[in-house]
C-alpha cells in the first residue's frame, strides 16, 4: 500500500471515530435542557454536535470514493471503519431531529403538569 493510500485510509478511520466521539458528546450534553426543573431547549453545543457527528460520517465515504477514481484499493481498517458508517448515520440523524423536537414536557416543567397558582 502507498503512503498517499495510507494515509486515505487513516482518514477514513479518523473521520468515522469523530463522529462516534460527537454522537457520545451529543448524548452526554443532554442534562443541558433541563436546570432547576426548568426546561432551557437544547444548548448550542447539542446544536453543534448534532450537526457535526453526520457530517464527519459523511466525509469519511469521501476518501474512499476518491481512492476508488484512482483505481486504489483502500486498507482493510479504512472499510471496516467505514461499514460503522450507515448505523451512525441512523443514531446521528436521530440525534439531529430530537435536537429540534418540541419542548417533551408540554413548556410546563420536569413533570409536564400545569402548575397551578395559589391565589393571594
Amino acid at each position: 500500500m502507498s503512503a498517499p493510500t495510507r494515509r486515505w485510509s487513516w482518514a477514513v478511520l479518523v473521520l468515522v471515530l469523530a463522529s462516534a466521539g460527537l454522537l457520545a458528546a451529543h448524548f452526554s450534553f443532554d442534562g443541558d435542557t433541563f436546570q432547576n426543573c426548568r426546561y432551557l431547549g437544547p444548548s448550542t453545543r447539542m446544536y453543534v454536535t448534532a450537526w457535526a457527528a453526520p457530517a464527519c460520517a459523511l466525509a469519511a465515504l469521501i476518501p474512499l470514493v476518491l481512492l476508488r477514481r484512482r483505481g486504489q484499493r483502500p486498507g482493510g481498517l479504512a472499510l471496516a471503519a467505514a461499514c460503522l458508517v450507515p448505523v451512525l448515520l441512523l443514531a446521528q440523524l436521530a440525534a439531529l431531529y430530537w435536537v429540534y423536537e418540541p419542548d417533551p414536557s408540554g413548556g410546563q416543567d420536569c413533570s409536564g403538569m400545569t402548575r397551578i397558582a395559589a391565589p393571594h
